[in-house]
């Protein structure tokens, strides 16, 4: 029996806990079955998370999560023993609530975390490590996106990846296959139909349900677009009017993480398109790295992960357009100075 590397302990860990995709459960469901060692860690794993089975629906609060969280990794950089000893600590500990659900919260907790430690495995980093990897994969894909149009760029007598489309056409209806150019992302599907970007490169790794779908020759020549929105998960810039066109300062905005406005779209084009801004749509960041931020690529080539959607001196929402509150799908700046990534 070969001892596991690290990357297939971290496949068993994210197996146990529901993280796979399917191609990876089909990976770590192998493994198990020909690897004792494998097939040890994954018994542990649920054998300790099969007690917070109980919890149902309810959450654990998350002050508490984070503590708990916070004494395992200062342990961890300690040592691997210091860290038994804290966990068995924890699990003889009298809990200190005696009635309702959380009645035996402290041990569950303890038992959770013995995740860290099932067999030979020590996850130090968790859950934010796993962001920060995820962070940087993301840019990396953005970058070579980048290079996808200055390659085009280059083909072309320097001109950006475009489709014609007439004034009033709707940038929304991503995937939608008919002759009218009417989704913002059939300007950059010429990437891929002209193989300068691998359409896996569309999909953020930080997306926990992705489609990384591979697309054969017939298939690249007989679509007009993206599959489906699960297909590409970013946003590129809506451009103003050309007559309003001039040169500003600084970075312009091109791409960036997916625009939590229009995450969910309607899967009939027929019908009507209309958006309404609220509250939480002012404020929430892209859903592709669990809204703790977004990374954004700018036109010199540059690739940054911000915490708020505003960028340049004027702090502009990238994520919407100024003075707009109700949205049809067709709307575009109205200056050169607002950025607007969409759909």
């Amino acid at each position: 029996m070969t001892g596991l590397d690290h990357q297939q302990k971290q496949l068993i860990f994210d197996y146990c806990v529901g993280l796979t995709s399917k191609e990876q459960t089909r990976r770590a469901e192998a493994l198990i079955s020909s690897n004792q060692q494998a097939a040890d860690i994954c018994a542990t794993l649920k054998s300790a998370l099969l007690p917070l089975d109980s919890l149902g629906d309810e959450e654990c609060p998350e002050e508490l999560a984070q503590v708990t969280v916070g004494r395992l990794n200062n342990a961890a950089r300690s040592s691997e023993l210091k860290l038994q000893a804290l966990l068995a600590a924890e699990q003889s500990r009298e809990p200190a609530v005696k009635t309702g659900v959380w009645a035996d919260i402290g041990r569950r907790l303890a038992t959770a975390a013995v995740f860290v430690v099932a067999g030979s495995i020590l996850i130090t980093a968790l859950n934010l490590t796993r962001q920060k990897y995820w962070q940087h994969q993301c840019q990396m894909q953005l970058a070579r996106i980048f290079q996808g149009i200055t390659q085009y760029a280059n083909d072309h007598d320097g001109k950006m990846p475009a489709v014609a489309t007439s004034a009033g056409s709707p940038w929304w209806k991503v995937g939608y296959q008919g002759n009218e150019n009417q989704s913002n992302t059939r300007h950059v599907w010429l990437l891929v139909k002209g193989r300068y970007v691998d359409p896996a490169d569309f999909v953020c790794p930080g997306v926990r349900h992705r489609q990384t779908t591979g697309f054969g020759p017939t298939q690249l020549q007989n679509l007009n677009d993206f599959p489906a929105r699960g297909h590409i998960t970013y946003s590129f810039r809506i451009p103003c009017d050309s007559s309003l066109q001039t040169d500003t300062p600084g970075r312009r905005v091109l791409i960036a993480d997916l625009n939590p406005l229009f995450e969910r779209l309607p899967g009939n084009y027929s019908g009507p398109f209309e958006l309404r801004l609220d509250k939480d749509l002012l404020s929430i960041n892209s859903p592709n790295h669990k809204r703790r931020g977004q990374n954004v690529l700018f036109d010199d080539g540059s690739v940054r992960f911000q915490r708020t959607r505003n960028t340049g001196l004027l702090k502009d929402d990238i994520f919407t357009l100024q003075n707009t509150h109700i949205y049809k799908g067709v709307e575009v700046p109205a200056c050169q100075s607002d950025a607007f990534v969409a759909p």
